[in-house]
């Protein structure tokens, strides 16, 4: 559901927006809905050497193992948001890149979460950390990578769910993805 043209911005915090509008109802009355809307995000899986390059992030109050990534700003495009987390958050470029998926997470948040690939990326600069992030990477193998899904402190959001998905019920999906990283 998207955020219709009549709806009014009531409230705009540092993450979300929040709009509401008149809604009619199947029995004549009217009620006011709601909705959230937030920048849309991208998230980099980066390969480098046959190996999936993740992250350890620490923020306040909040550690996990992911992704690369963050949120889009107003000016770019979902493709220039990961490439720029990606020389942030590790200082690493690609020429190799293809979007794999973008999910819309929640029905009452109007949010992308954009997904890429950035296969053989090379190191070409210091991080340039936010002041609330702590990152370390690591590179993992495809099947370190598919083990991280069951770990507790994980952040890889509806795509875990994906490669569940692909790895029990789907395994062709699986390998395709796997082909598509580059790691075959």
């Amino acid at each position: 559901m998207k955020i219709p043209a009549q709806a009014k911005s009531v409230f705009k915090g540092e993450i979300f927006e929040v709009f509401q509008w008149p809604q009619p109802l199947f029995d004549g009355s009217e009620a006011t809905f709601e909705m959230l809307k937030r920048a849309n995000t991208s998230q980099v899986i980066a390969t480098r050497n046959g190996r999936i390059i993740i992250i350890e992030e620490e923020q306040p109050g909040k550690k996990y193992t992911g992704l690369f990534g963050g949120r889009q700003e107003v000016h770019e495009t979902p493709l220039q948001a990961a490439q720029r987390e990606l020389v942030e958050e590790g200082g690493f470029t690609s020429a190799d890149w293809e979007l794999l998926t973008t999910y819309e997470p929640l029905g009452k948040i109007n949010w992308e979460i954009n997904i890429f690939i950035a296969r053989n990326v090379t190191a070409n600069s210091t991080q340039k950390l936010d002041p609330g992030e702590k990152i370390s990477f690591r590179e993992v193998s495809f099947e370190e990578f598919l083990e991280m899904i069951f770990e507790n402190n994980q952040d890889f959001g509806q795509f875990a769910f994906d490669l569940l998905y692909w790895k029990f019920l789907q395994p062709e999906k699986l390998a395709e993805f796997k082909q598509k990283l580059g790691l075959v």
